[in-house]
């Protein structure tokens, strides 16, 4: 399996990850097979702190010099934070997309609702890498 795909991760087929954290909450950010389609992102926009959202909400904005792409929410939740360390250095979604890169974090409606997303066989199988 490529080394793109971390395990322990859980997956969306818009193609972002959510990473269940020890208080409950959950970070979300947007995979490594996002960043490169989208090129150098120069600019993003994350959601406010304490807004609701459901499945599916767009609710960050991506822009690289490309285009500009919405994030979707992989979960029903509120907003807990932003990650403020991508003002003024969003390029930390191209080096580190797992790590630095993550771009908002929830707290899930629904706690279990994380087991419903792919695991990072089932991603590596929609991105057909699951041979390599």
């Amino acid at each position: 399996m490529s080394g793109s795909i971390p395990e322990g991760l859980r997956y969306t087929q818009s193609h972002e990850w959510v990473r269940r954290e020890a208080d409950g909450s959950c970070t979300v950010g947007i995979t490594d097979h996002a960043q490169h389609a989208l090129g150098d992102v120069v600019f993003v926009e994350t959601p406010e702190v304490g807004r609701h959202v459901a499945v599916g909400d767009a609710c960050a904005v991506v822009e690289s010099v490309k285009a500009a792409s919405d994030v979707y929410s992989p979960l029903a939740g509120t907003i807990i934070s932003g990650n403020a360390a991508l003002d003024g250095a969003s390029e930390l979604i191209n080096a580190e997309p797992y790590a630095g890169g993550w771009l908002f974090r929830m707290t899930p409606a629904e706690p279990s609702s994380v087991d419903a997303l792919m695991s990072a066989e089932e991603y590596a199988k929609l991105l057909g890498e699951s041979d390599k």
